[in-house]
Order: structure tokens, then C-alpha cells, then sequence
């Protein structure tokens, strides 16, 4: 109350039930009418400081924005002039004037486009990283969030809420300990997704936390948070010159125990118990099928962590256009990979990379045989670990797969594997003599083929031309099954 017996406009933080007392007796959530923990207007909390949303030059015209100027005075604008604008991601300080919260943190939003998603990703992290860092460093005991991105920015909104509450959530398990209070401001149109995502990032019960356990994203960046790009990473050995033949091993380990002590924070449970019910047959269909999400999502944090640049310089693996059908087009070149040269798990690694984001729609995969030898055929040991490793997306979403210039030696080699080693395979997978096979699947200018393919299918189906007008007719079921260059070479010898 105010000196005049007035009811103050601004709302007292301490007031308000904090998440964890969201929980009514029978372990229920409160209905949204009975709390307003997540206050509409970020103004009007008596926070030790307050998160305002602007842009570049510290003028934007967006309902956070303008609720703070409006209430907090003429005074605030003369104060952030002399700031000169603020970078993307980057923070400014401000008093609260009017306000009743003490300080104001002035921060700039990305603005969003997918071709240009990594550097959004990492400015939005920043934004609330560096809002994090400065309370702390301000000695201040609580802070009100609001939502960073507008929709003029065009950043997805759930994808933005997921980068705030991982960021606070890493912060506050490793930095936290002076803050006493985060408060999320948010509007009605953005509460009930809050609402929906919080539990994800700060379960508050074992049940809570055992039912969102499976829908955390399988990329949660770093111990800080922070989005992790492989091509950008720089590693240093801490004692260069030393073996480091269980480095790779022990650095993931490390990483993944600066996550948290909390079994959530862990996301898995008792690991080598869970391996010795699967071995003895006693975990359910629905359990393994979880072990098995754990340990590749493992795989796919190892993957994301991991420097692959030079496994991405061969462009054995890459992306191209669409089939016929709209699906995505992958290229998987077999003369580019130089099996004994390079290390093989990396490449298993950057497979996953690679393919995780591709594999949530349908898509197709050509695989270019042309020219290869010894040196460039995968071992089917590693193709049954690779396939046995990866998500069932993976598998689920591959509707076909082309084989290009296949040799009579690799059809039954394929036969062999897809028939005894995997399952599911065997009926898609096409045989694919020569391009123009192909481009009843894919149109030419949809698919990005090396040069040396072309040249050699010109030159094959040239000759193959050539043979077929002065050879007697051969059966097409025994040209089908083994190839006309084998045909020829039967012909000849009889």
C-alpha cells in the first residue's frame, strides 16, 4: 500500500507462489485462472532488476518496451542516448527510475531467418546468458525475465522458450547461488507454452520429471547452454606432446558431469543396470526403446561437440535437391571415402550429424558406386553398429535408396546384409545401372552429381550402346540380375 492508502499498481514478487508451490496437494498442477506467477507485465515487478527487449539503437516500439518507458519516465530515454545503442545479443545497464524494480537490463534480440539459424541460436543465448552474468556481477538477488524475442524478430517461439529455460536453468546450477529469485514475464498468448516447456527444464516432483524426461530435445548445447558448431570449435591439448588415448572417452564424460548432480539434470537412470535387464531379457519393448533413445542421443551431444571438419572435406556425404515425390535428396559418394585413412568413428559421427535433422520427414538416399576399390568399402561390421546406433527416425523415414553403378560383387554383397544383418532394408533398395535410371526418380537439375560419375556413365553407356547392336539378344531377366558388363563377358567367353 502506498502512503495515501492507494493499492500499488506493482506487484510484489514475494507474493507470488513460486513454481515449485504450483502443485496442489494430489501432485496437480493449478489451474491457469487460480495463479498469476507468470506475470503479464514485466514493468510492474519490484525485481532488483528488470529484462527489457529492444533493438539496435534502444528505440523499439514493442508492447515490453513501451509498458517499461511508459512507467518508468521521460528520464530513462535521456539515460539510454547516452548509451549509444546496443549490439545483437549484448546487454545495458540502466537505473529504474520511476520503476519500482531497481535496475533495467537492456538487451537486442537476433532477428530470424533459417538460412541464417546457428547465428540466431547464439545471440539469443547470449542475450539471456549475459543478463545471467550481469545480476551476478551486480550482486543482485532477483531478476524478471521477458520474453527476448518479439514477433516483428521472427524467432520461433517455442524454439526461443527452450534456448531461455536451458540457459537459466545451466546458469543457475553453476552460478546461481546469489540469486534468490527468477521470475518469467510473460503475455497470455506465451503463457500456456511456458507453462507447457517449464517442466522439461525444472520437473518439480520424480513424476514430473519421469514424464518429460523423454521429450527434452536431444540438442541441449553445452554445460553452459551455449549451441555447440563442430566446424567452429578449436581444440587444445592441455599437455601437448602426451598420449591422450582416452581422452576423447573421459573429455565426454566430463562434459556430461558438469550438467548437474540432480538425476534430471543426468537425463538417464541407472545405465548399467538398465544393460543387464536388456541382456537378460527382463526390460519391456517401451524401456529399450528409451535405452536405446539415451545412447544415441549421447552419441548425437558427442557429434555436435565434436571437430569433423576434416571428415566434411572429403563431401563423401551432402545434401542436395528433392525426388519427384518432394522427399529429401542425400548423397553418399563411396570413391571419397578412404577407409584407411581415416578414423572411423568420426565418420559414424558425422553421419549422425549430419543426417539427424534430415531424418524427421521422409527422405531418399543415393549412393554413387562409381569407380570405387578396396580402400573405399565400408566394413558391414560398421554398417550394423552405424545402423544399430542411430534413432528409428533414421530408418522409419527412408523411403528409398539408390544404387548407382552397382557391381555384380556389391549387388550380393547388399543382398547378404540387407537380408541377414538389418531388417526393413532389403525392399528399398534400387539398383541403378545408369543416370538416366535415376532421373525417373530425381530430375537432373535436383541432384548435384560429381563430375567424375558423369564422365563415367557417358562413357559406359556409350559403349553398352555399342555392344547391344552387334551382340546376340540376351534375356533381360539375366541382364537384370548381374549386369550387361558381366552379360558381355559370359557372351564373349561362350
Amino acid at each position: 500500500m502506498d502512503p495515501l492508502g492507494a493499492r500499488s499498481q506493482f506487484v510484489d514478487i514475494q507474493n507470488l507462489p513460486t513454481w515449485q508451490q504450483q502443485l496442489d496437494e494430489d501432485g496437480e498442477e493449478t489451474p491457469l485462472e487460480q495463479s498469476d506467477s507468470l506475470c503479464g507485465d514485466i514493468a510492474l515487478l519490484n525485481c532488483t532488476a528488470i529484462l527489457n527487449t529492444s533493438n539496435e539503437s534502444l528505440n523499439d516500439k514493442n508492447p515490453v518496451s513501451d509498458s517499461v518507458h511508459q512507467l518508468a519516465g521521460p528520464e530513462l530515454r535521456d539515460e539510454l542516448l547516452k548509451l549509444k545503442g546496443c549490439r545483437t545479443g549484448e546487454v545495458k545497464l540502466t537505473k529504474g527510475f520511476n520503476l519500482a524494480a531497481r535496475f533495467i537490463v537492456h538487451t537486442v534480440g537476433p532477428k530470424y531467418k533459417a538460412k541464417y539459424r546457428t547465428a540466431a541460436e547464439s545471440s539469443l543465448y547470449s542475450c539471456y546468458r549475459n543478463t545471467m552474468q550481469l545480476a551476478v556481477e551486480q550482486s543482485m538477488t532477483s531478476v524478471g525475465l521477458c520474453v527476448v524475442n518479439t514477433a516483428k524478430r521472427g524467432y520461433p517461439l517455442e524454439d526461443a522458450t527452450h534456448m531461455a529455460f536451458r540457459t537459466v536453468r545451466r546458469f543457475l546450477e553453476n552460478h546461481g547461488n546469489s540469486l534468490e529469485m527468477v521470475v518469467f514475464a510473460v503475455s497470455d498468448t506465451e503463457e500456456r507454452l511456458y507453462r507447457k516447456l517449464l517442466p522439461l527444464y525444472f520437473p518439480r516432483s520424480e513424476q514430473e520429471e519421469r514424464a518429460c524426461l523423454p521429450l527434452i530435445p536431444a540438442d541441449i548445447g553445452n554445460s553452459e547452454g551455449e549451441p555447440v558448431v563442430p566446424e567452429r570449435q578449436i581444440r587444445i591439448a592441455e599437455k601437448p606432446g602426451t598420449l591422450e588415448d582416452d581422452s576423447e572417452e573421459e573429455s565426454l564424460e566430463s562434459d556430461l558431469g558438469q550438467v548437474g548432480n540432480h538425476a534430471f539434470a543426468r537425463m538417464e537412470g541407472d545405465v548399467d543396470k538398465q544393460r543387464k535387464q536388456i541382456l537378460q531379457g527382463q526390460m519391456s519393448e517401451a524401456a529399450i526403446h528409451k535405452q536405446h533413445q539415451r545412447n544415441y542421443n549421447r552419441w548425437l551431444c558427442r557429434a555436435r561437440a565434436e571437430d569433423l571438419s576434416d571428415i566434411a572435406a572429403l563431401k563423401a556425404l551432402y545434401q542436395t535437391g528433392v525426388d519427384m515425390c518432394g522427399r529429401t535428396v542425400m548423397i553418399l559418394v563411396g570413391r571419397n571415402i578412404p577407409v584407411t585413412l581415416i578414423d572411423i568413428e568420426k565418420a559414424l559421427l558425422y553421419f549422425i550429424h549430419v543426417m539427424d535433422h534430415i531424418t524427421v520427414k521422409e527422405y531418399v538416399m543415393v549412393y554413387f558406386h562409381t569407380l570405387t576399390s578396396e580402400h573405399n568399402h565400408l566394413d558391414s561390421n560398421f554398417l550394423k553398429n552405424l545402423y544399430d546406433i542411430v534413432d528409428t527416425k533414421f530408418k522409419n523415414n527412408l523411403k528409398a535408396f539408390y544404387f548407382v553403378h552397382p557391381t555384380f560383387r556389391s549387388k550380393v554383397s547388399t543382398w547378404f546384409f540387407t537380408s541377414f544383418s538389418v531388417s526393413g532394408m532389403k525392399d528399398k533398395v534400387r539398383y541403378l545401372d545408369n543416370l538416366q535410371q535415376l532421373f525417373t526418380c530425381i530430375k537432373p537439375e535436383q541432384i548435384d552429381i560429381p563430375p567424375f560419375v558423369l564422365e563415367y556413365d557417358a562413357r559406359v553407356s556409350s559403349r553398352t550402346h555399342t555392344n547391344k547392336l552387334v551382340l546376340p539378344m540376351v534375356p533381360q531377366w539375366l541382364e537384370m540380375a548381374i549386369g550387361v558388363n558381366q552379360v558381355l563377358g559370359i557372351l564373349l567367353h561362350l
